[in-house]
């Protein structure tokens, strides 16, 4: 299934960033970041139970799910096995690229400087992971980055909050903002799904207010 991250997020700009430590609340996360209006979601591979969970929510099909926090090609192929449509890494890993595209799922690996979005170009990618957004610096650092890379795609993620969502956005170069505030592992053991829906659906709105033509 060779496709582009463009085609996976079928138009989502907004990417909720999973960590999950108990999968008996995958199936009702899943349906709380549905009903709220997100299209695709990351679940990272912090946890012991990380592949069952991407199971369950790849089972729901409300949801493009994805895996990040990948670190390994043999973590990529694994994740992929339990229903995973695309990898996020939190940094450019030249094993990890070539595993996903040969199991023909788009991959994400994380930047921070100019030498490593050179890397990704020279590996043929096209969309890019800025990691950790907010402490690099957050949109000014964003906007340098892109500057001498115009055919590049960003997804900032790291330390990005509610409130700092449309500013993101708002950049050119961004197709999709990741960010764990929709969803947290707070939320999850205090059983707040509602909440969840809510945050996420506020996230959405402000997505789809910004999104390009």
């Amino acid at each position: 299934m060779n496709t582009s991250l463009t085609d996976v997020l079928a138009g989502a700009r907004l990417m909720p960033v999973l960590t999950v430590p108990d999968p008996a609340t995958a199936a009702p996360l899943a349906e709380a970041l549905a009903a709220g209006g997100a299209r695709c979601a990351e679940v990272t591979f912090r946890t012991p139970d990380a592949e069952q969970v991407v199971k369950t929510m790849a089972a729901h099909g409300g949801l493009t799910v994805g895996a990040g926090t990948i670190l390994t090609a043999e973590q990529a192929e694994r994740a992929v096995d339990a229903g995973a449509r695309f990898v996020v890494s939190p940094g450019l890993d030249d094993e990890v690229i070539a595993t996903c595209r040969e199991l023909g799922v788009p991959v994400v690996p994380g930047i921070a400087t100019p030498t490593e979005l050179m890397r990704a170009l020279k590996a043929g990618l096209d969309t890019v992971k800025l990691f950790p957004a907010e402490a690099l610096g957050g949109t000014s650092t964003l906007r340098a980055l892109a500057a001498p890379f115009p055919r590049m795609r960003f997804v900032p993620t790291g330390g990005i909050r509610a409130e700092g969502l449309a500013a993101y956005l708002a950049e050119p170069s961004v197709l999709a903002v990741g960010g764990s505030w929709p969803a947290t592992p707070a939320h999850l053991e205090r059983g707040q799904y509602a909440e969840i829906r809510r945050l996420t659906a506020d996230a959405v709105a402000v997505a789809v207010a910004r999104s390009t033509p």
